[in-house]
């Protein structure tokens, strides 16, 4: 007996030595970051704004959605799709944007109520649940996705101005006069794309173009670049009324989705090349009255800078991120695994 137990474990040893040594088992860098992700920012399936108190919102849980499918975390999130139907999910298949476990919903301008929707959620999370069918296979997801994506369809998408404009949220943004207010962080180009080739739609073919003609329209102060929000009416976007008046963290993620859709107009991106060239990069800079925050740009927005530089320059295979760490922010890790996709999906 102790002969045919020597002998197997001999066999195995050199079935081993067989495998192709370039076969590697150790975690990629997307990988690495996402564990200590995880281990930071969710809790029960929830992922935490440790930056606001703890909230958990629509987009924070499709962007973890859809980190764990290019970290090929399979469990991780059928767990988190479960927890954000049950918790997140309306009967419309659109999604609460915002859930707190005190159900706090204190709210001023600049803020959506947590029973309404947010589109950029509503998005991401149809993008994640189309990835998702695409990697596993899984019909199930593809059905749900389609169900998000109905549901943005018929209450996001308005045709006006010449455009198909992406609502912010169901409610609160036509306003007076014909006038609507928009967020461009909110065209999310890479889920755009990916849209049209799972229906044949044209419609969201129609919205990218859009978003990259509004991209190269509604350009504001001496840097020509788009404020986080804007108010668009029949003959121009103005800042006048708008949520912010500043360039921040919602439109310095733009040139990172479109690199993510692999679209590298120069004169979509050069503006943003030419401000982030400041010798100290602040974090906002209000583009009326052209004042800079003295809070300087946080690693997440470094690293699209970063990328994008690096893909503009077809430099990417050289670029090194930031690794996430126990000390990093929220806004920062989520920025910086956001900005390592289009490595991983070269």
């Amino acid at each position: 007996m102790k002969k045919i137990i020597f002998i197997g474990i001999l066999l195995f040893l050199i079935a081993i030595s067989f495998i192709p040594k370039f076969i590697s088992f150790e975690r990629t860098p997307f990988q690495k970051n996402w564990i200590t992700y995880k281990a930071q920012f969710i809790d029960t399936n929830r992922v935490l704004d440790t930056e606001n108190n703890n909230i958990s919102t629509s987009e924070g849980q499709g962007l973890a959605l859809l980190f764990a499918v290019f970290s090929n975390d399979r469990k991780q999130f059928q767990d988190m799709w479960a927890w954000t139907q049950q918790n997140m999910q309306r009967e419309d298949h659109l999604f609460r944007q915002q859930y707190s476990p005190l159900e706090k919903e204190v709210c001023d301008k600049k803020c959506i109520s947590a029973q309404s929707n947010a589109s950029n959620g509503d998005i991401i999370i149809a993008w994640a649940l189309l990835a998702a069918e695409n990697k596993w296979d899984r019909q199930i997801f593809l059905v749900e996705g389609l169900r998000v994506l109905d549901a943005i369809k018929a209450k996001l998408i308005r045709q006006q101005f010449g455009y198909q404009l992406v609502l912010p949220s169901e409610t609160g943004f036509e306003l007076p006069d014909d006038r609507v207010q928009i967020n461009l962080s909110y065209w999310v180009f890479p889920a755009l794309n990916l849209f049209t080739e799972v229906t044949g739609d044209p419609i969201w073919a129609e919205v990218y173009q859009s978003g990259t003609s509004l991209m190269n329209s509604a350009r504001f102060s001496d840097w020509n670049l788009p404020s986080d929000w804007m108010i668009l009416s029949e003959n121009k976007a103005t800042l006048e009324g708008a949520n912010s008046t500043e360039y921040g963290e919602n439109a310095n993620r733009l040139p990172l989705y479109l690199m993510l859709a692999q679209d590298y107009q120069t004169q979509l991106i050069a503006p943003f090349i030419d401000f982030w060239a400041q010798e100290t990069l602040p974090a906002t800079v209000d583009l009326l009255t052209g004042q800079r925050s003295e809070t300087v740009a946080n690693a997440g927005m470094k690293a699209i800078k970063a990328v994008t530089e690096a893909k503009m320059n077809n430099e990417d295979a050289d670029v090194t991120l930031p690794q996430i760490t126990p000390e990093t922010d929220y806004y920062s890790a989520t920025f910086i695994l956001l900005s390592q996709l289009p490595i991983v999906k070269r």
